[in-house]
């Protein structure tokens, strides 16, 4: 049993205010501090479940989050050697989960909402369906025929995953207060959540399918300003719709972005 663990950093525990992402923030270090535990509970309830080999990966910004020497040692670290943003990722896992999940652009006390972007993208659709990054990541092990069966986050990011995912097993570690801030939820029960989801989640593997879409897909990116709009409107495969709106249209699920 292979189970492959993406990460990012808005939704860990323990970090409650935007000020802690930046890197240079005197609080960073603690909240790089707090990924690892999170991401450690994830793995221990994995094996604890039954799964025999684990997976992580450091999305965050392009990674560099990770602080090794307090990783799990049975966690085997993905390194991205095909140079691809999922990295190893491939058929042979059978599912993934998402420790450290944010809630999609325009969520309503969404800790951090966004979608990739918090400075240039408004809205990001497939289908015509509004989604983020919880979703471009189940897109992604989908197109593998892995699918997503535990989440980790904030409430709004959980609340996200159930409406997109049927089964799933989410912890939540945190409830937004606006944007920018965030009520922690005490950090020994967070990481309790984090273990008993994970641990919960391998046994749903067997009900759980693959978030997989009807080709052909219509992307949709909505920018925040015309001029973000307008690089990426002059590649090839990609429509122009108005002033910050473009299209893209692909079969590829890995194709996610214009």
């Amino acid at each position: 049993m292979k189970i492959y663990i993406h990460t990012d950093l808005e939704g860990i525990s323990g970090i409650d205010n935007i000020d802690m992402m930046a890197r240079d923030h005197v609080r960073h270090r603690e909240a790089l501090e707090n990924l690892m535990l999170d991401l450690n509970a994830a793995v221990d309830g994995a094996f604890a479940g039954g799964a025999d080999h684990v997976t992580v990966l450091d999305s965050h910004g392009g990674g560099g989050n990770f602080i090794l020497e307090m990783l799990d040692k049975r966690a085997e670290n993905d390194t991205k050697p095909n140079k691809k943003w999922w990295g190893i990722l491939d058929e042979s896992y059978n599912a993934t989960f998402f420790i450290g999940a944010h809630a999609m652009a325009g969520t309503i006390n969404g800790f951090l909402d966004h979608t990739q972007s918090s400075l240039t993208w408004f809205n990001y659709s497939v289908n015509r369906r509004k989604m983020g990054e919880l979703g471009q990541w189940a897109m992604v092990a989908g197109a593998f025929g892995v699918p997503l069966v535990m989440v980790s986050g904030d409430e709004a990011a959980c609340i996200e995953a159930k409406q997109f995912f049927n089964p799933v097993e989410t912890a939540i570690v945190k409830c937004g207060i606006g944007r920018n801030r965030a009520k922690l939820v005490d950090l020994d029960e967070a990481r309790n959540r984090i273990r008993e989801s994970a641990r919960r989640a391998i046994s749903i593997i067997k009900d759980a399918r693959p978030f997989v879409l009807s080709k052909p897909m219509e992307i949709i990116v909505e920018y925040t300003r015309s001029d973000y709009c307008d690089g990426v409107s002059a590649k090839q495969g990609v429509e122009r719709l108005d002033a910050r709106t473009v299209r893209k249209v692909t079969n590829d699920q890995l194709d996610l972005f214009p």
